[in-house]
């Protein structure tokens, strides 16, 4: 459904994109943030079926600015992988990979001409969050299990836009006492958790849970279709 293309940093970085187009004109967009595997075959599904639902989707590829063509499957050693790319995107000096997010909100409003939201997943998740508090032209975000979302130092973030976040309940990487101390944080905040693992919401890896993959979606859509309108 979809295909790639370059975006324009604000540094003049130019970073690839997979957007995904919806068959009749774009109600709205909405930015969608990688794990730390790429914008693999999954995150080009979890951007086809924005698309299915009326939204211009696009995925920037968010490891451009430490390596190109970065599609990691869910393997041990794609998990090392992964989290090295990471740790080198986490390093780089402010604003970062942060600018190929916006860069990202900007096409996507020039696209569409409605509003965007975004969703992230993973680390993808705390991008989602830091661009909420952070970045231009958004008019909603939705993270899923970010980590590092609920630290002291993401926690004393301020929103700019609504957020709904969504948790795993059996999340190794997240404790849930910080997932309450979150949500204690950000009243304004719509919080759900669910008896699952992290990377509930992706069907390529064993941690899938099928039913709370699909509630945290409709949940997503019905807060898309509210904030996005």
């Amino acid at each position: 459904m979809g295909s790639f293309i370059q975006l324009s940093a604000s540094d003049g970085t130019q970073i690839p994109a997979y957007v995904a187009q919806p068959e009749t004109p774009a109600k709205a967009a909405v930015v969608v943030i990688q794990e730390i595997f790429g914008v693999n075959a999954h995150i080009r599904e979890v951007a086809d079926a924005y698309a299915k639902e009326g939204y211009l989707a696009i995925a920037p590829a968010m490891f451009h600015r430490a390596q190109a063509n970065v599609e990691l499957g869910y393997t041990d050693a794609d998990m090392g992988a992964g989290m090295a790319l990471k740790t080198a995107v986490e390093s780089l000096p402010a604003p970062g990979a942060m600018q190929d997010i916006q860069a990202a909100i900007d096409h996507a409003h020039k696209a569409c001409g409605g509003k965007v939201g975004i969703v992230g997943y993973c680390w993808g998740g705390l991008l989602t969050w830091r661009a909420a508090c952070m970045l231009q032209g958004l008019s909603a975000a939705a993270p899923y299990y970010g980590g590092g979302v609920t630290t002291a130092a993401e926690t004393a973030r301020q929103a700019r836009v609504p957020v709904m976040a969504h948790f795993a309940e059996e999340d190794k990487w997240i404790p849930m006492d910080s997932v309450e101390a979150f949500k204690a944080a950000h009243p304004q905040v719509q919080v759900f958790t669910y008896a699952a693992h992290h990377g509930f919401n992706c069907n390529h890896r064993g941690a899938w849970q099928a039913e709370a993959a699909a509630l945290a979606k409709q949940r997503t859509l019905d807060f898309f279709k509210t904030n996005l309108a």
